[in-house]
């Protein structure tokens, strides 16, 4: 964990020291707790939230809270990507990156329908399971669990888990948050918002 710690916190002192000096927008907060992340139109991060935002996990779960907009509508330029699934939230996990092992909840546009998937990478291995259809502009609570001695994810939405395959040996969380993204081949179409409140 020590060296897991150390290294991240190099790439971390590394990527700043390499960028632009520049603040980072901060999303603005809503009552109660809830963070309006933005995807701005050309973009796949929501502002100021790129590779260099890094903020580590070790956790049993991660529980939060989320509401799209009518900004979830979109079409893609190209009609094939309409099914590709952007990022809401999640994490890496097995203390690696998370094009090595990771769980996200991730979400489309598609069908006249806004969609919830797990999205998951183990050994560098990616997979996606459709979770949930979910209403526009309302709460939707979404948990992302581990069950070590069956070795799964538990995505719950609403109330309803979905399980699929962890390969991970850590047994707990342990890796950094991943926050919004848009993609999939494609960039956002139109600036993008997405509210997220953070639970225990």
């Amino acid at each position: 964990m020590q060296k897991f710690t150390c290294l991240l916190f190099s790439i971390v002192i590394l990527q700043l020291s390499c960028s632009k000096s520049s603040t980072p927008t901060i999303p603005q907060v809503n009552p109660p707790s809830f963070i309006t992340y933005t995807i701005p139109q050309g973009n796949h991060y929501a502002t100021g939230f790129d590779s260099t935002h890094i903020e580590f996990i070790a956790a049993p779960h991660q529980h939060f809270k989320a509401i799209f907009d009518s900004s979830a509508i979109y079409s893609t330029v190209d009609s094939a990507n309409q099914q590709d699934v952007n990022k809401l939230f999640g994490f890496s996990d097995n203390q690696a990156s998370h094009h090595a092992f990771s769980a996200r909840v991730g979400w489309s546009w598609s069908n006249n329908a806004l969609k919830l998937f797990g999205y998951t990478y183990n050994d560098s291995i990616r997979a996606i399971q459709q979770l949930a259809i979910v209403p526009i502009g309302q709460e939707v609570d979404c948990n992302i669990g581990i069950d070590t001695l069956r070795k799964l994810y538990l995505f719950t939405v609403n109330g309803t888990t979905t399980s699929m395959p962890r390969t991970a040996k850590t047994t707990s969380i342990i890796g950094y948050k991943l926050y919004p993204y848009f993609g999939g081949n494609e960039v956002a179409p139109h600036n993008i918002t997405i509210k997220v409140e953070e639970l225990p």
